[in-house]
This record gives C-alpha cells, structure tokens and sequence, in this order.
C-alpha cells in the first residue's frame, strides 16, 4: 500500500482492518466436528470481505513488471495467462520456460506458491500447421498442454473455431428451450420474453457469433422463437423476430 501511495490515516485504517485476525480449520466426521487451534493470520485477505477483491489486484499489479519482453501478460481479477509468440519451436519452448522461472520467482517473493497442477499451456494453430511437441516443465514436473481453455466465461480453443464453447452452450440453451416450453401455459406473452432474455445466453456473441458452428444455436434461438408465439415449426421466423423485438442470431 505505502508503494502505491497510501500513507497516514489511510493506510494504518488498512492495516488496523488486516491485522490480529485468526483462523482455525473445522474437520467433520461422523457427524463429529473436530477444531484445530486458533491460529494468527499472517498473510492474505478476509475471505468473502469487500475489500478482498481491490486488495488483491493492487496485491498481483507489478507482476508484468517482472516479465521479460518475451511474454505479454493478460491480468483480469484472478485469471493470470500469458500470450507467447515465435515461429521458432525451440525458442517457444525456451521462451514458455523462461516466463514459469520467473513467475515463479515471483511467487516465491510475494509468499505464494504456483500450483502446476493449474497450470498448463495452449498452443493457437492455423488450419495447415500442426502441434508442436513442447516439453514444458518446472523442477522436473511436467506442465501438460490442452486443447482448450476457459478465459472469463469463454472457451477459447486452439484454432479459435468456438466449436468448444458453442457445444457447451447447447444443452443450456436445450433447457432454456424446454423450460420456456413448459412455462407458456403459465406466463403471459411479456413474462416469456423476459423468461427468454434471462436464460438465452448471447455472451460474447462477438466471437462465436460468426463461427459456422454457430447455425446450430440459431436453430435453438428459432425453436424458442416459434414456442413463444404459438407457431408452427415450419413457420418463418423473420417477422416473429420483428414482432417480439428481439435481433436473431
């Protein structure tokens, strides 16, 4: 805090808050509890607490600091990943290592520690290239690749076709459809729309949205479309969109 600025009042109001506070762990069995001792907090923030949040994001905020120029970090809340880029394999693979030993380094200064169970690497392709045999690893255990990543509500997969987040939509949008199908006896015209609105996910609808992939979940979007205006399943959906003011996929 005295880094960023905060001095006096301020900052001895944040340390009154973060100190003299214990915690002890609870183990139940057989319908048992068992409480280890009352110990003192030496380190981190109160879970759950408002501060929590501001207090570790000024807490991780210098990580790009320690970054070589070889990676460029992308920090948001609690989700950490860095973007590698080099058409050399041997240098990728040297660069990806790099980046762990000084993470690590980092960890270490700051009482944290990487959980390599977490970690692990994504390699973007092109439709006419194919993997590269990388062997990352951190004293001596190996960090395993993958094929796709979830990264703040998205699936990114490694050519980047959405197929992967796409098909983890659809049976959401299979039960919104079912859901929406058994409350029309019940609700009125406006309470469906509303019941639509809160269950049809169109997150990040700039990216998956222009995926062929895609046709699929406008095909869920018509079927939902047509439950809500009582219509026929080969009926055209243009003017029922226009009619319901909702934009189609």
């Amino acid at each position: 805090m005295e880094f960023y600025g905060t001095s006096g009042k301020s900052n001895n109001l944040i340390k009154s808050y973060l100190q003299d506070r214990y915690q002890r762990v609870l183990v139940e069995l057989d319908s048992k509890k068992y409480y280890s001792k009352w110990e003192s907090v030496t380190g981190g923030v109160p879970q759950g607490s408002l501060l929590g949040p501001l207090l570790f994001l000024l807490y991780i905020k210098d990580i790009p600091n320690v970054i070589s120029d070889i990676s460029s970090p992308v920090l948001y809340a609690d989700d950490t990943s860095f973007i590698i880029t080099n058409s050399d394999s041997q240098m990728s693979e040297k660069d990806i290592n790099t980046t762990i030993l000084q993470l690590n380094s980092w960890f270490k200064s700051n009482l944290l520690l990487l959980n390599l169970e977490k970690t692990y690497f994504l390699q973007f392709l092109t439709k006419n290239t194919n993997a590269t045999d990388l062997h990352i690893s951190y004293k001596n255990r190996q960090i395993s690749s993958t094929h796709s990543t979830k990264f703040l509500g998205l699936v990114i997969d490694n050519n980047l076709s959405w197929h992967c987040h796409i098909d983890r939509m659809i049976p959401k949008l299979n039960k919104a459809s079912y859901i929406i199908g058994s409350l029309k006896p019940l609700l009125s015209f406006e309470s469906l729309k509303m019941v639509y609105f809160s269950t049809f996910i169109s997150y990040g609808i700039i990216f998956w949205g222009i995926s062929t992939h895609s046709k699929i979940i406008f095909k869920i979007q018509k079927r939902i479309i047509r439950i809500i205006t009582n219509s026929g399943n080969k009926d055209s959906c243009g003017g029922l969109f226009k009619k319901l003011h909702i934009l189609p996929l």
